[in-house]
């Protein structure tokens, strides 16, 4: 059998790159998508999974033909696309009484919409073949809420929904969908709040400390495993037991 490929949306962030390199690990041909903005991070990037059956492709998962066209290149070069992970995502905050609309579509375009379109053109090869799995990188903050991200936990959430109708429709088609729920982790996001926040977050953190991208990757690893096929229309929360503190 050859090798799956994989496509990775947002895969050279803190959690992407970390996801890209665990599913090359497993053996898997790996895809990082993501916009070519920023020819420095892309080169840091590639050194980072130097070694692995990874490559770099410019997107924006915001752009709807774009990700058709990403699709089928993939399709033309490897043969198939068997395995979605969408872990692209922005943030924008703000409380809604001072967001404008523009905040407010930006993060839903990429955080949602991006679902959206890779999926739509993603799904079809997966159910014609007999194989596929798709994971959503949700947030604890699209389960709980979070002040001043009206925007980015509505998007979350609403990935929720969607993974699991998806899940529905494909089921039978031997392609699972599932989501995939971080707390706060020690990404460059994350590192740059201010101290006294940051430290604020971890104590309500049941197991006292953040979480490492790489406990993200495995989580989705393990979803993505051909042998995961009865594992579809779950949420996964990888926390720390953060959820509980609610």
């Amino acid at each position: 059998m050859s090798k799956r490929v994989a496509v990775v949306s947002g895969g050279i962030g803190g959690l992407g790159t970390e996801i890209c390199k665990s599913l090359a690990d497993a053996g898997r041909t790996v895809i990082a998508a993501d916009l070519g903005t920023r020819p420095e991070r892309v080169e840091e990037f590639m050194r980072e999974v130097e070694g692995r059956d990874v490559r770099f492709e410019a997107l924006d998962v915001a752009d709807f033909q774009a990700c058709a066209a990403l699709v089928e290149k993939v399709k033309a070069e490897h043969g198939s696309l068997d395995i979605l992970v969408n872990a692209a995502g922005i943030t924008r905050d703000t409380t809604l009484r001072k967001m404008d609309r523009v905040q407010w579509e930006a993060v839903l375009n990429v955080n949602l919409d991006g679902v959206f379109n890779l999926c739509r053109h993603s799904v079809d090869g997966m159910a014609e073949r007999g194989f596929g799995r798709v994971v959503n990188i949700s947030s604890v903050n699209g389960q709980t809420g979070q002040f001043g991200q009206t925007n980015y936990s509505a998007a979350k959430a609403g990935m929720h929904g969607f993974t699991m109708a998806l899940a529905r429709e494909v089921a039978r088609k031997g392609v699972t969908v599932n989501s995939v729920s971080p707390g706060y982790c020690e990404t460059a996001l994350v590192m740059a709040m201010p101290e006294e926040i940051r430290n604020g977050i971890v104590d309500k953190v049941p197991v006292g400390r953040l979480g490492r991208p790489d406990e993200i990757a495995r989580t989705v690893t393990f979803l993505t495993a051909d042998d995961a096929g009865f594992i579809t229309g779950a949420n996964i929360p990888v926390n720390g037991g953060l959820f509980m503190s609610f």
